[in-house]
């Protein structure tokens, strides 16, 4: 359905009924000429703005199903990007609101012979059970109550298990609300769940079909084999050659009834859309020797001695079909394997949650959880949402987000993640952030956003698998008039093109690269890495340097004490005047003092007259005594006399790029505190690894110089670039890249970002519910540097899958497809038999597959 992009009405499907104007390469039309003039005045107000959907498909047999789908979206006017991905069922359309509505592409994508299901992210679905509902009656008067509430969208009962399921509004219903209202019309009512990940609904459908459809072949398929077989190897027969020939068309007859879905699909998609797919070859080659094998039967049942009509395929069609649909179960088992990382995560998060409400506490099922809501979590719990801890402190195992194993200590004001585990103590916690802006839907939201991304390798394999089906049609028929031509009898030539079209599989080239990355995002994912989009995957292998930013990435990005040079008093003693001075300041040295004074179990002394002298340190009197504490400017001004080896001391510490503090009482110093934003635990360790892996690695920084180089020094880093403004951080990638370098930046993801984006690969390192970050290619949870190792040995271990898949993938066709054509027969005799290449294509596909599953065998190296 066509729409006037001025006016929006609908127009008739024939151009010659409406006015029409391109603009942009794009065909506009119109109902009348003063549109058309409207749209001319101001095209831009009138041009597409592109929104996006998502869809998962029902349907799709082989690789060559989602591009005929891609082909015949973007025939039609309005859709500007399809996307379609056979390997995880889904489907994006870019599509001018305007123009189309989203029934209109769901309308054309059924013509094409597939379903496509809407999926909305700003929609909840829960599943109720309804006790009494047991009748259709019954049913019908439940969904009638229901229907009142605006903000539900779809129902869909079952009677069978008294249950019904509600997709709803979240920002306008809740479910409490439905239980609610049942209950007030005498129906008593629970909500026993969310609803299971749609992809793992159809995941599972598909399974569950070519289940129903394999048992009844291999039922079929016994007898028919030990008929055919009997007789043809074994030289017995259970009953008469006219008997077994009838039994056998009767029992390949049945086998085709149950696989009409190939010849229904196959003959749609060649003589309707044509654009040839994997059912057509199935259906053209078993079709072909079905009906051969008919012929045959009715000549010699009613003896017409039809020249040529004398062999038999029965046994070669039910076999074939019995092959391909066992192949294709095991396909999609595997498949389902696949997006087993997003799976698990889905299934993460807890059902319900314990909430304190008018001081009592009241389990609610986790949709009706409201930001403000005080939570409770007892040990072993999950934690149902993103929040802070209110009261209370525990260990909490964050494993299944960030990967790591050790479970994080959680005090008072911590940040805590929804699903993650409560290990031993009770807390209760303020939610902020709920349904998808949680961290585990973010992350969610990404990992499946990069498996449904396409890597440019993947073109590669479309263009080839586009024109593959055709391909192989033409080698068919070539292959049996060449046979025929060189004297071959009919029944040969017969076998030859059957195996061609038989053993010929798509779906090995379609699989290839999306099953890889879809295992790869989601073992990227399993280890605390998130993946942007596939693209980035395959050009990690063309980096050569590395760059680091330094504050919050290599560092800690808070300063700790590192160095107390006692003079004229303990350690003890410096470390407590000075915390007791700083204990209200909000400087971040200040609170380095009191934090390492509270860790060694410090009681901090009163202070009076406090004094700050900015820049240079402040004063303040403990019992009586003035105490200064400050850099050598300070003690000049205050004249405190600095002996010579004490500012040698200061001077050697500030060499090593840390804050070095003088403590004074009176003009007495009593000793020496350096403090320095220090490495983070495994920063030295990583840049050791990616040293081992031939890369240069650079620091880059806003501190001086001093300080890089000291940090850069300790890392193990080669080159420094230091007093760099932020927004020049981009210029020095840009020089970098300018002299050949392909760059990576490890950054923090906000004030790094426009490096992040000028990198060839942008890593932004994340921690806790920071994790939103946009900018970055990869996306570290946790701030372990050695990630962005495990990031570029994903990638490349990934990228090899890709292409040893692409191998196999390529190597079966095209040795299979010419020793299907007989070109080994006249050198050795050989030739293949239809139901052996049928068991080829059954597996090839399955080996493609089974190969990408062995990504779940990847460790990470270490030093």
């Amino acid at each position: 359905m066509t729409k006037d992009a001025v006016c929006g009405r609908t127009l008739d499907e024939s151009p010659m009924d409406s006015f029409q104007y391109i603009y942009n390469n794009e065909t506009y039309r119109f109902c009348s000429e003063r549109c058309l003039e409207e749209f001319k005045r101001s095209p831009e107000v009138y041009a597409p703005s592109f929104t996006g959907k998502e869809y998962m498909v029902e349907g799709m047999h082989c690789a060559n199903c989602a591009l005929a789908i891609e082909r015949g979206l973007k025939k039609v006017p309005g859709i500007s990007e399809v996307r379609v991905n056979f390997a995880s069922n889904r489907c994006r359309v870019e599509f001018d609101p305007v123009r189309l509505d989203a029934e209109d592409i769901e309308g054309m994508v059924k013509k094409l012979g597939y379903k496509l299901i809407p999926e909305q992210c700003d929609e909840q679905t829960a599943v109720i059970t309804v006790d009494g509902m047991d009748t259709p009656y019954k049913q019908v008067m439940v969904e009638n109550v229901l229907k009142r509430h605006t903000g539900i969208l779809r129902l869909k009962t079952s009677s069978a298990k008294h249950a019904i399921e509600v997709v709803y509004n979240p920002a306008v219903e809740k479910p409490s609300g439905f239980i609610k209202t049942l209950s007030s019309e005498g129906y008593k009512a629970t909500i026993i769940m969310d609803m299971e990940p749609i992809e793992t609904e159809i995941s599972e459908n598909d399974t569950r079909a070519w289940k129903r459809k394999f048992f009844p072949l291999l039922i079929l398929g016994i007898p028919l084999f030990i008929i055919a077989i009997g007789g043809m190897f074994f030289h017995f027969n259970l009953v008469s050659e006219a008997l077994a020939l009838q039994l056998q068309f009767l029992l390949a007859s049945a086998m085709i009834a149950f696989s009409h879905s190939f010849y229904t699909k196959g003959f749609r998609a060649l003589f309707i859309h044509r654009m040839p797919n994997m059912d057509s070859l199935v259906a053209i080659g078993t079709g072909a020797a079905y009906v051969y094998s008919v012929a045959s039967l009715i000549d010699s049942t009613w003896k017409l001695d039809i020249s040529g009509f004398d062999h038999y395929y029965f046994d070669a069609v039910g076999t074939i079909l019995l092959f391909i649909t066992f192949g294709k179960l095991l396909e999609s088992i595997a498949r389902g394997r696949t997006g087993e990382a997003i799976k698990k995560l889905m299934g993460l998060s807890p059902k319900t949650a314990v909430v304190i409400r008018n001081g009592d506490e009241i389990e609610i099922p986790l949709g009706e959880v409201e930001i403000g809501d005080i939570v409770m979590v007892k040990p072993g719990m999950k934690i149902p949402v993103d929040g802070s801890i209110r009261d209370g402190r525990s260990f909490v195992d964050e494993s299944m987000i960030t990967g790591e194993s050790i479970p994080v200590e959680k005090k008072t004001g911590d940040h805590v993640i929804g699903a993650t585990i409560n290990k031993t103590g009770t807390f209760t916690m303020v939610t902020e952030k709920i349904g998808k802006d949680t961290m585990l839907s973010q992350i969610i939201r990404m990992v499946r956003k990069a498996q449904e991304s396409r890597a440019p390798i993947q073109n590669l394999a479309d263009r080839i698998a586009g024109y593959f089906v055709p391909f192989v049609l033409s080698v068919a028929g070539l292959s049996f008039l060449i046979w025929l031509l060189t004297g071959k009898e009919m029944v040969f030539a017969i076998s030859v093109a059957i195996s061609v079209t038989i053993i010929a599989c798509p779906c090995a080239l379609g699989l290839a690269v999306p099953t890889a990355v879809m295992m790869g995002t989601g073992l990227a994912a399993k280890h605390g890495i998130l993946v942007k989009n596939a693209e980035t995957l395959e050009r990690v292998k063309h980096i050569d340097a590395i760059v680091f930013d330094k504050t919050g990435t290599l560092t800690r990005g808070e300063p700790v004490v590192t160095d107390i040079i006692p003079v004229n008093a303990t350690e003890t003693e410096i470390l407590l005047m000075a915390a007791s001075i700083e204990k209200f300041s909000e400087h971040p040295l200040a609170q380095a003092l009191v934090k390492r004074a509270g860790e060694v179990g410090c009681i901090l002394k009163n202070v009076s007259d406090f004094e700050s002298f900015t820049g240079w340190g402040v004063k303040g009197v403990i019992n009586s005594d003035v105490y200064y504490l400050g850099n050598l400017q300070l003690m000049h001004e205050k004249q405190v006399e600095v002996k010579p080896g004490e500012e040698d001391h200061f001077r050697e510490l500030g060499g090593q790029g840390k804050t070095v503090m003088i403590l004074a009482r009176a003009s007495e110093i009593l000793g020496l505190i350096a403090a320095a934003d220090t490495l983070k635990e495994h920063s030295v360790e990583a840049v050791k690894l990616l040293k081992k892996k031939g890369l240069r690695t650079f620091l880059i920084t806003g501190d001086n110089r001093k300080t890089a180089e000291a940090i850069a020094k300790e890392s193990g880093i080669d080159e420094v670039m230091a007093e760099v403004l932020p927004a020049g951080k981009a210029l020095c990638l840009k020089e970098m890249q300018e002299k050949g370098l392909k760059v990576a930046m490890v950054g923090d993801g906000i004030n790094d970002a426009p490096a992040l984006a000028q990198a060839d690969i942008g890593i932004a390192v994340g921690s806790g519910t920071d994790i939103a970050i946009e900018t970055g290619d990869f996306v570290l949870v946790k701030s372990d540097l050695r990630d962005v190792v495990a990031a570029m040995d994903i990638s490349r271990y990934t990228m090899r899958k890709i292409k040893q898949n692409l191998f196999w993938a390529f190597c079966y066709n095209v040795v299979g497809i010419p020793v299907a054509a007989g070109v080994l027969y006249p050198f050795t005799g050989f030739l293949l038999n239809p139901m052996i290449a049928g068991a080829a294509m059954a597996f090839s596909s399955v080996s493609v597959v089974t190969n990408t599953l062995l990504m779940k065998f990847f460790r990470r190296e270490n030093v």
